[in-house]
């Protein structure tokens, strides 16, 4: 009978500490990037989500290609180590680029980095761990959430706040360094991490037997074909969730009584970090124990409950978009209540998938495994990506006029109304006057502020709607589209896709048996005293 042992390994604070400062780079990027391709590259609402989701995509499918590298040839630590210095020239040209290219390059280099390191870490925090401290994982797991979600908090409420005051070269260069920080972190750790051996061949040969084949074939009907509908939900919170708060119609200040501020559209997302360092340890401590009390609280149905309630929160988003949609101001606080109620969500989902995937991964195939789990985020992004680029309407106008009133004219304009967004892409030609006298490109999206029926056309108003003036020629290289599916139906598309998938869930997971896998001290290839 194994013994149990309650003191923690070693290279815990290393892996710890190389989490939380990497999730401070990679949050504090990510919470910018809408706002940047919108506000500094002119890119419209559809073209940014799209690139934002593209990218997530990238983040979440490379993970593959690191657990191959690790589990079969390099070893854990070692690919962590050379993919983080991938990561770190990409946040390099982030920093000095302020193009589309040095954005397409720059997200590239961090996707193939942070995509290739996230299963090997996860793995790598597993393998610390003996049969006789397998008692410790679900403890330290939420430690690992945490330090995620401490950096990410923190990063959140300042890279927005640097880009605004001090621009995309200083906005984008902290998280760099920090990146920096995170990979002289883990390799401080070198001498007191359990390393195990990259498996070889014996990878090839564990995958392809029953267990490594059941496993694979369990793991990625959860993760594939319903935990993927979570993540089309949650990642939106940094592109759909953000455009929402940028709209004029929105209102960012807080009141406390005592006090009052006013976020930045990107700062809200600091909201999920914060909400999660509340609720790990309420879930932990007291949700859970009291539920043990009359059910048990399997995996599978944590899991159920989170996605039900991460369609719920979809539905709050889209009645503040209806009331947004009628010209009625709503308060930044229902974003608040969202990121609750998806937090909690999150809880239930992520980190029981995140430590059910480990756990239920032959031991050669940790990482691989762990992939399945992070491939789930890109398919979800996926999702989203598809439906927003078939939701993209083109339009045929007759003429865009610039001047004091910015006007895009049809033959007929019996189909618009008010508040529709109007996207302009391509190469317009014509400039933005603001009121300081600044002046920026015409394109991105659009609101239709009013609508002259004698003369065939659409008045436009940015985002925040306010009147826009603008000057020069259209070129007729300038695209302009609508959207066939907006506004609040838009989230509540989402939600009721999220809400078929979980009833689904709920039949599909009774089939579903658990088997758990620990490392042994025999596959390690050092291990600290």
């Amino acid at each position: 009978m194994t013994q149990t042992n309650n003191r923690m390994p070693v290279g815990i604070p290393y892996i710890i500490g190389n989490e939380l400062a990497e999730r401070f780079s990679y949050y504090g990027m990510r919470a910018i990037l809408v706002v940047f391709m919108t506000q500094y590259l002119a890119m419209s609402n559809a073209e940014a989500t799209i690139w934002y989701h593209e990218f997530s995509i990238a983040v979440y499918a490379t993970p593959f290609l690191g657990a191959l590298l690790s589990d079969i040839f390099l070893g854990k630590y070692r690919t962590i180590i050379l993919l983080s210095l991938v990561y770190c020239a990409g946040h390099v040209v982030l920093a000095v680029n302020e193009t589309r290219e040095g954005l397409a390059l720059g997200l590239g280099l961090i996707a193939m980095g942070s995509g290739g390191i996230k299963p090997c870490v996860s793995a790598h925090l597993g393998d610390q761990f003996q049969a006789d401290k397998s008692h410790l994982l679900e403890r330290v797991y939420g430690y690992f959430y945490l330090s995620i979600n401490v950096g990410a908090f923190v990063s959140t409420l300042l890279t927005p706040w640097l880009l605004e005051s001090l621009g995309p070269n200083v906005a984008f260069g902290i998280p760099g360094l920090l990146m920096f920080l995170a990979t002289f972190i883990f390799w401080l750790g070198r001498d007191r991490f359990v390393s195990i051996k990259p498996a070889g061949r014996r990878f090839f040969a564990e995958a392809f037997a029953g267990d490594g084949l059941r496993a694979m074939g369990k793991l990625a009907v959860i993760y594939f074909g319903f935990i993927a509908f979570f993540w089309s939900l949650f990642d939106q919170t940094a592109s759909t969730w953000v455009i929402q708060a940028q709209d004029g119609l929105m209102d960012k200040t807080i009141n406390l009584g005592f006090t009052s501020f006013t976020l930045l559209p990107s700062q809200i997302q600091a909201m999920n970090p914060l909400f999660i360092l509340l609720l790990v340890p309420t879930f932990t401590f007291l949700i859970y124990p009291f539920v043990r009390r009359y059910v048990r609280v399997a995996p599978m149905r944590k899991i159920c409950a989170g996605l039900f309630l991460a369609a719920s929160s979809f539905f709050l988003i889209g009645w503040v978009q209806a009331g947004m949609d009628a010209g009625e101001s709503r308060s930044i606080g229902w974003q608040f209540l969202a990121y609750l109620i998806l937090t909690a969500a999150e809880v239930m989902v992520s980190i029981t998938a995140l430590e059910f995937a480990y756990t239920q991964a032959p031991n050669a195939m940790k990482s691989f495994l762990l992939s399945f789990y992070l491939l789930s985020v890109s398919l979800g992004n996926v999702i989203t990506t598809v439906v927003n680029h078939a939701i993209i309407e083109p339009l045929t106008p007759t003429a865009i006029e610039t001047g004091a009133d910015t006007r895009v004219l049809f033959d007929d304009i019996s189909g618009f109304q008010v508040g529709q967004k109007i996207d302009i892409t391509g190469e317009s030609g014509a400039v933005i006057i603001a009121a300081d006298g600044s002046e920026q490109a015409l394109g991105g999206t659009y609101l239709v502020e009013s609508i002259d029926p004698n003369a065939g056309a659409l008045i436009l108003m940015n985002v925040q709607r306010e009147h826009i003036q603008t000057r020069g020629v259209v070129a007729d290289a300038a695209n302009v589209s609508t959207y066939s599916l907006s506004g609040a139906n838009y989230f509540y598309f989402f939600a009721w896709l999220t809400v078929a998938a979980a009833a689904l869930f709920m039949v599909v997971s009774r089939f579903f048996t658990e088997k758990q896998y620990i490392q042994s001290l025999d596959d390690a290839e050092n291990a600290p005293a």
